[in-house]
């Protein structure tokens, strides 16, 4: 049996424990500020263009040509994102990818969903990615999202994050009425249409009929300019209120909102902003619709990303089809997804010999899916013995894991549509604690050591 891996704690020098919580801030900042795709995406194009990114579309518009050390970006639909620093060698003898999602798991309404029942105003919601319905009950929760209005303007919303703003939630039976309610299965204990936010009581007048729904219509329209009618053209979510917070007496952990897979697309994007002059182009690509299955214009399975890459091939004077696959074929991917970390309270569910451990490192899962390993991208051997090498040569610590017990387990990410090109891809990340709650715990070190080994493997894969 292979030796257990020490914590990766007390092998920090004092600089690099400076280093680790000055990235974490961050993280913890990040978090706090992007709730949705479109505020990451928003926050990602702000960080890249102060370092010395472009758009990529306006060199296109401009007819520029591209070369080595030029540094670029595209957007999909606000929602996802590319970024490309270009190396010294051709691109048809591919990039360098890390590839993760910016989507998490959350309660969106619908698009005719404010009612009245019984004096009280609610909204209708359809959740969103696999989750615990139980679980977002009598939590505080934030509204986020736009709403686009048929003149052409577009209101950004975020209630709930100020301290002085109002929050929402879903209501629960109270424990002495719900002894039928207790005999239900976890699965059935809250139903999805049962997820309603409560967002108002007071009446606009009195006794008039719905008059609590016309008093919150009259509200939003005083201070958003929005009619009800503008809730068909919106993207409006519920989310957990609150910031980002250290967990912990010892401050090792972190306790926040849409770790999976913000903690990857973070650190992911971090790297990528810190690449100089790079031999082989260096490629960060964060999208949307992970959770419900990569699908729609701005998920992994659309032709987004090998549209922007042919563009980046014109900008550069090298564009065919066959130089576009060759490309794409040559390339080199972390599919970077968070992995599931060992929790004692429910050790039953693990193979302990084959878990991420909170606080030791970076997470390698050869595999993914599930029973029998349905869905999986299954990386090769050689792939995982280059990176091994990489990672032990810059001093990286990591772990090799499964998604949970062979017959128990089971996950996806986007390593299987990308290597639909015929690239060398691997799914690697952050051990997660309680992944898809409404708040999910990860480790300081391993944040840290999944940036020290996304940048290990950009400047040397």
């Amino acid at each position: 049996m292979a030796e257990e891996k020490k914590s990766v704690w007390s092998q920090y020098s004092d600089e690099e424990k400076q280093e680790l919580e000055k990235l974490n801030a961050g993280y913890r900042e990040f978090l706090s500020k992007c709730k949705t795709e479109r505020e990451s995406v928003t926050e990602a194009v702000k960080q890249a263009e102060a370092a010395g990114y472009r758009d990529l579309m306006d060199v296109v518009k401009k007819g520029e040509k591209l070369s080595a050390g030029d540094k670029v970006y595209a957007v999909n639909m606000k929602k996802a994102l590319v970024l490309f620093n270009l190396g010294e060698e051709p691109l048809e003898q591919g990039m360098n990818i890390l590839g993760a999602h910016i989507d998490t798991c959350r309660l969106d309404v619908k698009q005719n969903p404010l009612y009245e029942d019984g004096g009280l105003a609610y909204l209708d919601t359809h959740y969103y990615g696999g989750i615990k319905k139980y679980q977002w009950v009598t939590q505080p929760l934030a509204l986020h999202g736009v709403v686009a209005k048929k003149d052409g303007r577009v209101i950004e919303i975020c209630i709930g994050e100020d301290e002085s703003d109002p929050v929402f939630c879903v209501t629960d039976l109270l424990i002495h009425l719900s002894q039928e309610q207790m005999k239900k299965n976890a699965a059935k204990v809250v139903e999805g249409e049962d997820l309603d936010i409560l967002v108002g009581n007071y009446p606009l007048k009195k006794d008039d009929k719905e008059s609590v729904k016309a008093g919150v219509l009259k509200l939003i329209k005083d201070k958003y300019d929005i009619e009800e009618e503008d809730f068909r053209s919106a993207e409006l979510a519920l989310v957990p209120a609150g910031k980002a917070r250290e967990l912990g007496f010892d401050r090792s952990m972190t306790l926040a909102y849409g770790q999976d897979d913000r903690v990857c697309a973070y650190t992911s994007l971090v790297a990528m902003l810190a690449t100089g002059r790079m031999r082989r182009t260096a490629c960060c690509l964060l999208v949307d619709k992970e959770e419900i299955g990569s699908v729609g214009a701005t998920g992994m399975q659309s032709r987004f990303f090998e549209n922007v890459v042919a563009e980046l091939l014109n900008a550069c004077g090298s564009y065919s089809d066959l130089t576009l696959r060759r490309t794409l074929a040559n390339c080199k991917m972390l599919s970077s997804d968070v992995s599931s970390a060992y929790d004692a309270l429910y050790a039953s569910a693990y193979d302990k010999k084959n878990v991420s451990y909170l606080g030791k490192g970076m997470v390698f899962n050869k595999f993914t899916g599930a029973r029998g390993k349905s869905g999986s991208n299954d990386a090769n051997a050689e792939y995982l013995a280059e990176l091994r090498r990489i990672m032990d040569d810059n001093n990286v610590h990591y772990q090799l894991a499964e998604l949970g017990k062979v017959d128990l387990g089971g996950g996806g990410t986007i390593a299987y549509i990308m290597s639909l090109y015929g690239m060398q891809v691997i799914d690697s990340g952050v051990g997660v604690m309680s992944m898809h709650a409404p708040w999910e715990a990860t480790s300081k070190v391993d944040v840290y050591e999944a940036c020290k080994g996304y940048t290990a493997f950009l400047q040397n894969a």
